[in-house]
Formats: C-alpha cells, structure tokens, sequence
C-alpha cells in the first residue's frame, strides 16, 4: 500500500465507531430507553445509559441493571430479555436513524489517500458494524475490524492487539481515536497512544481524566493535529 503520512509517527489509525465516526449516541440511548419502557424494566437517566456506550451489550447490561443476589442465572436471563428486544428495536428502525459524523466520510478518504491504514475497533455487534458498514458505504476505506462478536470487550486490549498482528503493524506505529474512557482505557491498557473526540459520550473534562495525546471536536480535526 502507497504511504505518504507526511512525517508522521503513525502508520495505523483505530477508530472506534458509535459518537466517533457515527453520529449514534442520542439514537443508542433512545433504543435502550424503548427497551427499558418495553419490558416493563426500572426507569434509568440517559447519562447512565451514555456512560455504557463501548461497551458490549453483556456488560451494558450488567451495569446498568446488577443482580441484587448475585445470580448467573436471573442475570443470563435478563440479558437474554434486554438483547432480544434492543436488537429487534434497533433493526426494526432505530437503526435508519443514524448518520455518520459529519465531514466523516470526508476526513476518512482524506487520511486514506494521505497513506494512512484504518481499522475499527467497536464494542458494536459484528452484525450492527457491519450493518452501518454497508448503509454507509465506508467499509471499504477499513483494512480491519473488530466487535465484541469476535473479541473481548473495551477496556481489554484485546481488539488492539488481534489488529496489530493482523496487519503487522507496532504499538508505537498505531493511534486509537475515541469518544470515551472506555476507548481511552483499552488504548491505555494496550500500550498504545490515543487521541480523544468529544463529539460523542465523554465530556472534554472526562477524557482528559485518561490524559490522551490530544482532545479535539471530532475526527475532521485529526488530519491537521496529525500534521502538526
């Protein structure tokens, strides 16, 4: 593959997708809020709901809704409740209501024909990043992707490292691009740098508690930070 970074230190760029390339986060509350109102389940903030997103669903679930007795069991089966119907709300419609972060698509074939690699790292679906892959055409700017449906969740560096290895790339060549801590954490526990954005989950004062490189409004801004 062609590379022209223009003297940067990065060779591989990771994103993660919801609130990062994916104007998502107010339709992923809105779901498990419709969810929630659907199974008849206790009334929830949004903000607790936004502090999950990264997660997988196992471990939004579990946050959001901790067994009082400590039982696998009634936990299973709960999850089991929320997953089935988020899912069937999401596909059913939810999911049509997204769009990518604007200027996204823009900033991605920028950084592509600036020599960049991309990849994804979500705590998404395999089924839903694909989905919104396909819906906005961008999935094949993506060298590499990785969901919770093939490897474990955020703060894990799981995801990091199976697309490091993947594509032959070092830790000190790769940046991770994200909205949350929970991003922030994996890139952190990886040993990886990363940048935050502030255009989806985490306030710039919640970011800059995991001291990132640099805090910038959305990814549009990342080309010029990568320059500079």
């Amino acid at each position: 593959m062609n590379r022209d970074v223009r003297g940067s230190a990065y060779r591989l760029l990771v994103f993660d997708w919801d609130g990062t390339l994916m104007d998502s986060i107010g339709t992923i509350v809105a779901c498990m809020q419709a969810t929630i109102t659907e199974l008849g389940l206790p009334e929830l903030e949004d903000e607790a709901i936004r502090a999950t997103i990264g997660l997988g669903l196992r471990e939004t679930v579990d946050e959001l809704y901790p067994s009082p007795q400590g039982d696998p069991a009634e936990q299973d089966a709960l999850f089991g409740r929320i997953v089935s119907c988020y899912r069937n709300l999401w596909l059913g419609g939810f999911a049509e209501g997204q769009t990518l972060i604007a200027g996204a698509r823009a900033t991605l074939d920028r950084l592509t024909a600036e020599g960049y690699w991309l990849a994804v790292a979500t705590g998404k679906s395999r089924r839903g990043l694909d989905h919104d892959l396909e819906r906005t055409g961008v999935g094949e700017l993506f060298l590499t992707t990785r969901t919770v449906s093939e490897s474990a969740t955020k703060p894990s560096p799981a995801m990091v490292h199976e697309i490091l290895d993947e594509l032959g790339v070092g830790l000190d060549e790769a940046l991770v691009i994200g909205d949350t801590t929970h991003d922030l954490d994996m890139a952190r526990s990886a040993g990886a740098a990363a940048v935050g954005v502030t255009s989806g989950s985490c306030s710039e004062d919640e970011l800059a508690t995991r001291r990132p490189l640099a805090i910038l409004p959305s990814v549009n801004r990342l080309p010029d930070w990568l320059r500079g």
